[in-house]
């Protein structure tokens, strides 16, 4: 099933100068919990450990921008995100870096989750996908492992 939801959710077209990865994780809560924390884009805090702290001005739509500080030991302490895709029936967020003290230009992201049954319990299949531009200076090989 992973496959044909990264098919269907998360088909990124990276330009030359970009690449892309995913992520996939099973968690252990179904899938109406799971989603309710990714889904608040007001705090990523709640399900990413590396952020320490989010504010969000005005209402949560399309278009929102969040300012993220980032917990230290990382290469960035803000990152200024905006909320471009909210799907609560589909379960879907994409999220865009607009700014900060990072090196990542252009990251656009999607996060996906889905409801599974293992071993007759219900577990949530998230995916998080990216598409971002290759940083200056980085060789074929760098490019690779980003």
């Amino acid at each position: 099933m992973e496959a044909q939801y990264i098919c269907r959710y998360h088909r990124h077209q990276p330009k030359d100068n970009q690449c892309s990865s995913s992520v996939v994780k099973h968690i252990k809560a179904p899938v109406d919990i799971v989603w309710s924390l990714v889904r608040r884009f007001d705090q990523p805090q709640k399900y990413k450990p590396f952020v320490s702290r989010c504010t969000v001005q005005g209402d949560l739509k399309i278009g929102s921008v969040r300012e993220v500080n980032v917990k230290t030991g990382l290469p960035a302490t803000t990152s200024t995100e905006m909320l471009e895709l909210l799907d609560d029936q589909e379960h879907i967020l994409g999220v865009k870096f607009v700014g900060g003290d990072h090196r990542l230009k252009n990251y656009s992201s999607i996060t996906t989750v889905h409801p599974e049954i293992i071993n007759g319990r219900p577990v949530t299949l998230v995916i998080e996908s990216f598409v971002v531009d290759v940083p200056e200076g980085n060789t074929q090989e760098r490019r690779a492992t980003l």
